[in-house]
């Protein structure tokens, strides 16, 4: 089934210049950009964005991390896009991330894991506006 999924590349990943080699493991893994943008996160958007979250102890070392520095937020399409783009990132802690995964490769610990992904349908659909507009975004393929 074709989807679309959120990714958001962290502000560890794209200090350190890994946006493109994550990018091309998403399209070498026949997923579509369909929007592309890169911004930094104001605490209160942070907050907005992980409110899901809000009542765990990690909730405000979330919200600083990712309004520390630019992130790239990524629309992607492609058959199960969701479940693929979660294959690709691994593990949330990196150090159980299996091997050639993202998270193995480019994230250093738990908190800055490189990378975020919708973890199901429902909540890409939730995700992707939170970031683009309907005209942002690359008119899937016929």
């Amino acid at each position: 089934m074709i989807e679309r999924t959120l990714s958001i590349l962290k502000p560890d990943a794209v200090s350190k210049n890994h946006i493109g080699q994550i990018i091309a493991r998403f399209e070498k893994a026949q997923l579509k950009v369909v929007g592309l943008k890169m911004q930094t996160l104001t605490p209160e958007d942070a907050k907005a964005f992980y409110r899901i979250h809000q009542n765990q102890p990690f909730f405000e070392s979330l919200v600083s991390f990712m309004s520390s520095g630019p992130i790239v937020a990524l629309a992607l399409e492609g058959e199960n896009a969701v479940s693929k783009t979660r294959s690709l990132m691994g593990a949330t802690d990196p150090k159980k991330a299996d091997p050639g995964t993202i998270r193995a490769d480019f994230a250093e610990s738990i908190d800055a894991n490189a990378v975020h992904g919708s973890d199901s349908p429902e909540n890409a659909a939730i995700e992707i506006p939170f970031f683009f507009r309907t005209l942002d975004l690359v008119l899937s393929s016929p």
